[in-house]
């Protein structure tokens, strides 16, 4: 019996093995349990998982490259749903991200929907592989491109263009010895030649103007993608010169120049969108343009600090005439070489500087700035001493950088406490120029020049802070000095704290203050100096040239230039237009943009344009709002009178004597020039109030005589006094030729006097106003009877004389 159970118990466990073995595809799909149904809402998701997992590995594959990973990710059986979005990291790696579960989607959707959401997922996933992959290869590096040789007249016209360039960017430029050349490389067809040449028949600067001919050329060379010309193509659309006005038009060719990297266009862009001109206001967009220009301009700042550029606002020196504009006349210097010649060292300390940094109507000239300061440092002068090691630390143009010499020139300067010099003996260890480097001797030369006040010193002490150079990083530190230059108007300082406000390093974050820096920054470039030359221009009625020039570096943002262009059209000096309407309505728009920088005389100019209904419609409101500004934001004298005349008369707000008397009293103590014509607005503002008061009294039917007459009263009274003093006049003038003046009777005296203590009488006789003379007689009662015959008598003398 146990054998018997034994042998059934074999063969059911042999029964069981062979019932076990693994089942083909087919059968396997055939071969589900409830349970398994249960787990897998159809065949259908399995497949799919199965297609899903396949897929995933053949992407890793080809992706990866690594056949390992692939096979160990397509035997994962945990895995639910296949990523959406795969990101590289590092470009080796995919992040996956998992997808909710398809299965345990509460709402039951049908099996077709599932599958088309499957497959768009998928091929959403795969373009964006292939887009993520191409990106990649175009971060790479890309081999350079094979550079056409240039044919021999093109290598023949670029040796021309880079002499041209050579002259231009000289310490001491000749520009009419470089625009000589630069039309030569032009006729020779190098396209940057030939758009300076359009430049500078556009601006009429230095050769004459020919709008037409510079509108040719930009257009032909924005045709082939120059950056150059397209600014030129936007500035024409922009101020309507050669064109008609369109905005859209300038903004487009702007925009292209400014992705080909012209600084002008970046310039005039980060204006429009930082002051909203024709696009909405995007501080951040404008400081990506600005921080673009003033990265350029800080990187070609020299040692010296840069040229130094004087601003003159035109209606100012027209309004002042009596104040000086700055700039230097002949006579002026020739007396301080005079001086510099006799050996007064002030003059040639003050001329070596003059030439050295430029301004004032004065190029630069390193070689007289050397020649001055030699002779100041020979009489023993540090301040002459340490700018000689300047000149020699740097080098110029013509004269050849020498360390060794500039070292022994700062090391005499710093000896005798001069702050240039010992700032400029911590440059040369900071960076090891000629001698050891040294941050130590460079902080604490820097130091003591910082002390002092120096500038230079200040900037290199933030610098040092800034960058953590010889001392432990510290960002407030930095800010410190970094203001301190700043306040001296030293560029680097601008840029430094531009930079910390627009990430926000040792402070909070400020994009307007950061775009106000980098837009300083950017206004020192160099070419600032067409300001100076439109002055010369308009200096010599050249007003034309003037006005194009200050219309560009308006373009630009400054806001001297567009004070200045809008008084070139103010005054009706520009025939450039078709008529005076159109001349007004820019002069208006320029007028509002110097206004809107914080140019408290725009802001009273645009007030007069709406009060006067200058290129736009006669509106009391809007000029009182302006006036109102300019008074209350930037205490402008002109702008409280004139709301104190709208308040006496009612204009645009109600009237109030009381009101207008207290704007004449505050425009009285903020100008001395405002003392004499609000002397006389108070005095008629007096009278005003006077006869207030007696139409409150019964004498009052005298002003209701006639209405024309009391709303007019002024001028009938002005007429009245005239009258008044034309006969006064009249009757006090003097006897004509024909008419003999009735003979004086002489007064008996009071009391008999002795004759020899009798006062002497000189009695004055005017005969027709052609001859006087005198007669002394005594004053006896002997000699009274004959009185009045002797006067006869001495009068018919004079007659016939």
């Amino acid at each position: 019996m146990k054998t018997f159970l034994l042998l059934c118990g074999i063969l059911v466990l042999f029964g069981a093995v062979c019932w076990s073995e693994p089942l083909g595809p087919e059968e396997a799909k055939r071969k589900v349990s409830p349970a398994q149904e249960e787990e897998s809402p159809s065949e259908a998701t399995t497949s799919t998982e199965n297609d899903r997992k396949s897929a995933e590995g053949l992407l890793e594959e080809s992706v990866l490259g690594r056949e390992e990973e692939a096979r160990r990710e397509a035997s994962r059986t945990d895995f639910d749903v296949f990523s959406d979005e795969l990101h590289f990291i590092g470009g080796s790696a995919i992040k996956i991200v998992k997808a909710p579960d398809l299965s345990q989607d509460k709402e039951n959707r049908k099996m077709s929907e599932m599958l088309n959401e499957m497959l768009e997922n998928h091929e959403r996933m795969i373009q964006k592989i292939e887009s993520e992959i191409d990106e990649i290869n175009r971060l790479e590096p890309v081999e350079p491109e094979v550079v056409r040789p240039l044919t021999p007249e093109e290598l023949e016209a670029q040796e021309a263009f880079d002499r041209a360039m050579a002259v231009m960017n000289r310490t001491k430029v000749d520009k009419l010895a470089g625009i000589k050349l630069m039309v030569e490389a032009a006729g020779k067809g190098h396209p940057l030649a030939k758009s300076h040449v359009a430049w500078a028949q556009l601006l009429g600067h230095p050769i004459h103007m020919d709008i037409e001919a510079a509108k040719k050329t930009f257009q032909e060379l924005a045709d082939e993608g120059l950056p150059d010309a397209q600014m030129g193509l936007g500035f024409m659309y922009a101020a309507g010169i050669g064109f008609n006005v369109s905005q859209a038009k300038a903004l487009v060719y702007y925009t292209m120049a400014a992705l080909g990297d012209n600084s002008w266009a970046q310039m005039a862009l980060g204006y429009r969108y930082w002051a909203g001109v024709g696009v909405p206001n995007s501080c951040e967009t404008a400081l990506d343009f600005y921080r673009k220009v003033a990265t350029k301009v800080a990187n070609q700042v020299t040692f010296s600090g840069g040229a130094a550029i004087h601003r003159i606002r035109l209606l100012d020196e027209a309004e002042n005439s009596g104040t000086s504009s700055g700039i230097l006349d002949n006579d002026l210097i020739d007396y301080y070489q005079l001086l510099a010649d006799k050996g007064d060292v002030q003059a040639q300390v003050g001329l070596g500087q003059l030439h050295y940094q430029g301004g004032r109507g004065i190029q630069l000239d390193h070689q007289k700035a050397l020649q001055y300061f030699s002779q100041a440092a020979n009489a023993g002068n540090a301040v002459a001493m340490a700018f000689l090691g300047k000149i020699y630390l740097e080098g110029s143009d013509n004269i050849k950088a020498d360390n060794d010499t500039a070292f022994k020139y700062f090391k005499k300067a710093a000896d005798l406490g001069n702050p240039v010099g010992q700032s400029g003996l911590g440059v040369m260890f900071l960076h090891g120029k000629g001698v050891p480097k040294d941050t130590v001797k460079a902080l604490k030369y820097f130091t003591q020049a910082a002390d002092q006040g120096w500038v230079d010193g200040q900037l290199q002490l933030g610098n040092m802070y800034f960058s953590g150079t010889g001392v432990k990083r510290d960002f407030k530190l930095a800010n410190k000095y970094y203001n301190l230059a700043s306040q001296s108007g030293h560029v680097l300082a601008f840029y430094h704290l531009g930079q910390m406000h627009a990430v926000g390093l040792g402070m909070m974050r400020s994009c307007p203050t950061a775009v106000e820096l980098f837009k300083n920054v950017a206004e020192r470039g160099k070419w600032t100096e067409r300001l100076m030359s439109a002055y010369q221009d308009y200096r010599s009625y050249r007003f034309e040239e003037a006005f194009t020039q200050y219309a560009l570096m308006s373009e630009l943002g400054y806001e001297v230039a567009q004070s200045n262009a809008a008084f070139l059209l103010d005054r009706g000096e520009v025939n450039l237009f078709k008529n005076r309407d159109q001349e007004l309505l820019r002069a208006l728009q320029f007028w509002g943009r110097a206004a809107a920088q914080g140019y408290s005389a725009a802001q009273v100019k645009l007030g007069d344009y709406h009060y006067y209904g200058l290129g736009t419609l006669v509106d009391f409101e809007t000029a009182a709002s302006h006036y109102r500004m300019a008074s209350e934001q930037q205490h402008n004298a002109q702008a409280m009178f004139n709301l104190g005349y709208m308040h006496e008369q009612g204009l645009g707000m109600k009237k109030d004597i009381h009101l207008a008397k207290r704007c004449y009293d505050l425009a009285a103590e903020t100008s001395a020039d405002a003392k004499v014509p609000v002397t006389l607005a108070l005095m008629k503002l007096q009278l005003l109030f006077k006869l207030e008061s007696l139409r409150e009294s019964p004498f009052n039917v005298l002003l209701n005589l006639d209405e024309n007459i009391a709303s007019n009263w002024d001028l009938y009274l002005i007429t009245v006094l005239t009258i008044v003093l034309g006969g006064a006049l009249y009757f006090r003038r003097p006897p004509g030729p024909g008419q003999q003046p009735q003979p004086q009777q002489p007064q008996p005296p009071a009391r008999n006097v002795p004759a020899d203590e009798a006062p002497s009488l000189i009695v004055r006789h005017s005969g027709g106003g052609a001859n006087d003379y005198d007669e002394r007689r005594d004053s006896s009662t002997t000699e009274q009877q004959s009185g009045a015959t002797g006067t006869a008598r001495g009068y018919a003398t004079v007659k016939k004389k």
